[in-house]
């Protein structure tokens, strides 16, 4: 077997689920690469996931593609560690954020066929969504900077757990109920995955395939890609696929003497259960990717104009040029341009990177939280772009600032905030917060998120560590008294929520 595919680590266990562990192993070894790295670029690239590369872990996957060829390809770890089955090239990962990339392809190739413009307001192909202002157009939700709030933000605000079930049609209904933006469409950069569900919506809309359908016949198909698919229903059954896992915290000095603590690291199953697709949901392979990632070279599916369209970065109201193009992130290494993105739901991490000037593509596919890709896609490029960068890295960032060790401000009275007490409602959110003082702090109380401790900061104007919530604001009318009270921070900013004046029944 050549150099680049080692994919038997261990004994696999005993038992029935002994034979699929081999059957999946032999499966990936007959797939070798046709111009294999050397042996040292070999073992280079399994240093970066040695910690990983254990029973009982979860795991990572890795591809490298160079002027065509898919030159290294192993996996690391387990992808079910229930079952013991290991991490292959061949294992399907949940990619999140990399999907956007080809939410984005699909539109552009739309554009190209001249069945859409890119400037198109989103009402022309989603009437659903509410007349704003000022109207996004389908470049800015390309962009993130469309004005849009995020979706996940504006679920997690509304009572939804993440790892619940999460349909297409239940965003969209979040969204007909939304009343303002963000910004002003174009004003600023601000990431939405809203914006992309919208645009697999507009992809349905303008070509009448769902944006599976549409991107399996346009994109994966062509490019030999027969293990990717956008993941639009939660109950659909995928052969070889990795779970998704989060580490446990580790063992307290009080548990040291118990068993358990000598088996770390442990970890959990972190739950994902999306039935959703433009913003997140690809299934596929590290293999399938780096396919992908060549077209940045050969440009097959779309030709040269689509794929340089793809790297068109977004431009401002003000004419500022913002590093994000159609669900790439444009960026630099070493003194080599990038293209790529990275991804993280559940404990998915996942990381892409295409080198265009050495017509290199990078892929790392992580099944835990802790996996940082990033970090090893940049450590794998290393090993295999040695003598291919132009400047040595520099040292990054000046020196550490100045901490703010200013005295936190002293919070009111139970009297002053009681001014802010009582049952406050969203109605884009069709969502109910009941605000209350206990034990001198400000409390709110929501039915599936508990009791969120509101910590003062400045006259009407609160902090929380929920991240949906970070930043809370009272308005006051012309007479001083508690009006409107505006939630945000992160992705949302300044939704809206009023104060129910008949208490509800019961």
């Amino acid at each position: 077997m050549s150099g680049g595919m080692r994919i038997g680590r261990r004994q696999p266990p005993a038992g029935p689920l002994a034979a699929t562990a081999i059957a999946v192993t032999l499966l990936a070894a007959c797939t070798a690469p046709d111009r294999p790295v050397s042996p040292s670029v070999a073992r280079g690239i399994d240093a970066v996931f040695a910690d990983l590369d254990r029973p009982g872990s979860p795991g990572a996957s890795v591809a490298v593609i160079r002027d065509g060829d898919i030159v290294y390809s192993r996996g690391y770890g387990e992808a079910q560690i229930e079952h013991g089955i290991p991490v292959t090239p061949h294992t399907v990962f949940h990619v999140a954020s990399v999907s956007k990339q080809f939410a984005a392809m699909a539109v552009t190739l739309l554009a190209a066929d001249g069945a859409l413009s890119l400037d198109d307001p989103v009402r022309t192909h989603l009437p659903y969504v509410p007349e704003f202002e000022d109207t996004p157009t389908v470049r800015q939700m390309i962009h993130h900077t469309s004005g849009i709030r995020d979706q996940w933000q504006l679920l997690a605000m509304s009572g939804w757990r993440l790892d619940d079930v999460i349909t297409t049609e239940q965003i969209l209904g979040l969204m007909a109920r939304q009343q303002e933006l963000n910004f002003v469409p174009g004003a600023e950069y601000l990431y939405s995955n809203m914006g992309y569900t919208l645009l697999g919506e507009t992809v349905e809309a303008v070509s009448g395939m769902s944006l599976a359908e549409f991107t399996r016949a346009r994109i994966f198909d062509p490019l030999g890609m027969d293990r990717t698919h956008f993941h639009d229903d939660h109950e659909h059954m995928v052969p070889n696929r990795a779970y998704s896992y989060a580490p446990l915290q580790p063992p307290t000095d009080a548990d040291a003497d118990a068993p358990a603590a000598a088996e770390a690291p442990r970890y959990r199953k972190a739950v994902l259960s999306y039935a959703n697709a433009g913003a997140t949901s690809l299934f596929t392979t590290a293999e399938d990717l780096a396919r992908w990632l060549d077209n940045f070279r050969h440009a097959t599916v779309g030709g040269p104009e689509v794929m340089q369209t793809m790297q068109y970065r977004g431009v401002l109201n003000n004419g500022d040029t913002i590093p994000y193009a159609h669900g790439l992130s444009m960026g630099e290494y070493r003194g080599l341009q990038t293209i790529g993105h990275g991804g993280a739901d559940a404990g998915f991490r996942t990381q892409v990177h295409w080198f265009p000037e050495v017509e290199t593509g990078v892929v790392v596919l992580t099944n835990v939280a802790n996996g940082n890709p990033a970090g090893r896609a940049r450590d794998v490029a290393d090993v295999v772009l040695a003598g291919s960068f132009p400047e040595e890295e520099g040292e990054e960032g000046g020196p550490p600032s100045a901490a703010d060790d200013a005295a936190p401000p002293e919070t009111p009275g139970p009297a002053a905030l009681a001014e802010y007490a009582g049952t406050w409602y969203s109605p884009e959110l069709d969502a109910l917060y009941h605000l209350g003082v206990s034990e001198g702090r400000l409390v709110a109380r929501h039915v599936r998120h508990g009791e969120i401790v509101l910590e003062y900061r400045a006259p009407d104007e609160f902090a929380t560590d929920s991240w949906w919530m970070r930043e809370i604001r009272f308005e006051r009318g012309g007479d001083g008294a508690v009006g409107d009270m505006r939630v945000g921070g992160g992705r949302v900013r300044n939704l809206r929520f009023v104060r129910l004046t008949t208490p509800l029944p019961g």
